[in-house]
């Protein structure tokens, strides 16, 4: 009869608690809090060894509902007009951010490729098609061999690297030859790079960011206020992008347009709607301006895409998701710059003094 009470009393206390995997261990979070803490996420990086440039690589796992905002004057996309709510709203199997400029695009043919020989796609009348919509930045004149840029061999490697290990963030990828802070010129510019961040609430919900950080404005940490990066004086202190524009001063310049660019993915275990995809895409956007000064300028071709895998079983709550998915693209933007390394004459925040 005792026995009886106590698997009665068990079985109760099992139904009235989460399921426990929904609800990942703390250390499970602390070992990855990257994009690739989403289950179904991969993320792999190439870089050129010729010149700071190269291209990162998110594959999908049987694909994701995906959305997208672009705020900047100057994109440069592929794929993208699929991902519009009132289109065709195929699964992705993949995105692409790349280096390289237009000539970047070209990684996510590689990409399409690597997929393609295993299969992945959506299922047409003659056979299965990868989608891989992608976005790129400007990085040419870093390194001073604008012919070195990203191609679909990069897109391929960096596809067959994927892993759903933590991503490796700083100068490398499509964060290898970004910098930030043009305001002064060029020559007074900072290293950018690559950056990710994620989070995990109690009930199994995951949402999380990939930004590559190429602004022609400075990189503020929000938490304090701060610059960390940006443009630099004569003197190589930081001059705050802010203060400058305020002051009206006639050697601030503008980068000749379209020089600049960050570009994100944000993430979710979620199961979305493309217009939903949309709406968190919009909202993650509201983390650019948070880590940016000036940001989605006439020379910047800002983009946000989402990722909505579907795999947690819970309720979406769309106004929950993009919040946090904002504040996890600041946070990445602010990784990108600290992970940073210096590259081609330019320097990197690891190199102010403290």
């Amino acid at each position: 009869m005792r026995l009886q009470l106590l698997l009665v009393l068990a079985a109760t206390v099992a139904q009235a608690l989460p399921d426990a995997r929904l609800k990942p261990s703390r250390d499970e979070h602390a070992a990855n809090d990257t994009i690739t803490s989403i289950p179904g996420i991969r993320v792999g990086h190439y870089t050129l060894s010729e010149r700071p440039t190269g291209c990162t690589v998110l594959l999908v796992d049987g694909g994701a509902v995906a959305g997208i905002a672009q705020r900047g004057a100057a994109p440069g996309t592929r794929e993208t007009d699929l991902l519009r709510p009132a289109n065709d709203s195929r699964r992705v199997d993949g995105i692409v951010l790349s280096g390289g400029s237009a000539f970047g695009l070209d990684s996510a043919s590689g990409a399409v490729r690597w997929l393609d020989e295993r299969g992945t796609g959506s299922k047409t009348a003659t056979g299965r098609v990868p989608i891989v919509p992608a976005a790129v930045l400007i990085d040419l004149w870093v390194g001073g061999k604008p012919q070195v840029r990203p191609g679909a061999d990069c897109g391929y490697r960096a596809a067959a690297s994927a892993t759903r290990r933590p991503v490796a963030q700083g100068s490398v990828g499509a964060g290898a030859g970004a910098t930030v802070g043009k305001l002064l010129g060029r020559d007074h510019a900072m290293k950018g790079g690559l950056g990710s961040a994620s989070a995990v609430l109690r009930n199994g919900l995951r949402v999380a960011a990939i930004v590559a950080v190429n602004p022609l404005g400075d990189v503020i940490d929000p938490h304090r206020g701060a610059v960390i990066a940006g443009a630099r004086t004569n003197d190589g202190s930081l001059a705050d992008a802010r203060r400058l524009l305020r002051s009206g001063a006639a050697t601030v310049l503008s980068s000749a347009a379209a020089e600049n660019t960050t570009i994100a993915v944000v993430a979710t275990n979620a199961r979305l709607t493309a217009s939903e995809a949309t709406r968190v895409a919009e909202m993650a956007d509201a983390g650019y301006p948070r880590a940016i000064a000036p940001v989605h300028t006439i020379a910047d071709g800002d983009t946000v895409f989402t990722l909505a895998t579907g795999g947690w079983g819970g309720a979406a709550d769309v106004t929950t998701i993009g919040a946090l998915a904002a504040d996890l693209v600041a946070d990445a933007i602010v990784r990108a710059i600290r992970a940073a390394t210096s590259a081609a004459g330019v320097p990197a925040a690891r190199d102010l003094p403290q």
